[in-house]
């Protein structure tokens, strides 16, 4: 397995780049707004990749950090989603806002990456939203506590937890509450209703 890939940049495609390594160039699929989209021809680049084996192709994914990497093959072990859908929904959103929307059982934000359906998001929520661990795990623990002194939404979802709810459970009712604003009663009471 290749684990990364430093080179210069030889140029970009659409949804790929092409990485110069020892005269070998390296096309490598990644994620749209991608950093290594803003280097220059020429300028020196490192990408972590994941390398998909099929019958007739072989194809390297190219992320800017290890999280990335990590998330995306923990998306390839969801039944139904592949290597075009987990790199459409890194490039709709940041690691840290796809592992949120994952945690947070938010279906309507995965569903905004190309190819990603409502029954797909469901399916990698409820197929990972417990799984999520290590440094993405720390890092959104991390956001939960610095949300929670000052996002009523988040307060909700631990008053959830800590009545019994799963994680997908309690963030898909206080997600699906479209009303902003309200406090984190008025969340909680419409999240109980919905699941009740």
């Amino acid at each position: 397995m290749i684990g990364y890939i430093h080179g210069n940049l030889a140029y970009k495609l659409e949804n790929a780049v092409v990485v110069d390594t020892g005269g070998v160039g390296y096309e490598i699929f990644v994620p749209s707004g991608a950093p290594v989209f803003l280097a220059r021809e020429g300028e020196e680049v490192r990408l972590f990749t994941v390398m998909i084996v099929k019958e007739d192709e072989m194809s390297l994914y190219g992320f800017s950090d290890r999280e990335s990497v990590n998330l995306f093959r923990k998306l390839l072990t969801v039944s139904g989603v592949g290597a075009k859908a987990a790199l459409a929904i890194l490039s709709a959103m940041s690691t840290r806002d796809a592992v949120q929307a994952i945690t947070f059982g938010d279906a309507t934000r995965l569903t905004k990456a190309n190819g990603v359906g409502k029954k797909s998001a469901e399916r990698i929520i409820l197929e990972l939203s417990d799984k999520l661990g290590g440094e993405q795990a720390a890092g959104i623990n991390v956001s939960r506590g610095a949300a929670a002194a000052s996002d009523p939404k988040a307060d909700a979802i631990e008053a959830l937890l800590s009545l019994g709810y799963t994680r997908s459970e309690a963030g898909a009712a206080v997600m699906g509450i479209e009303e902003a604003g309200l406090t984190t009663e008025e969340y909680l009471r419409r999240a109980l209703r919905s699941l009740g």
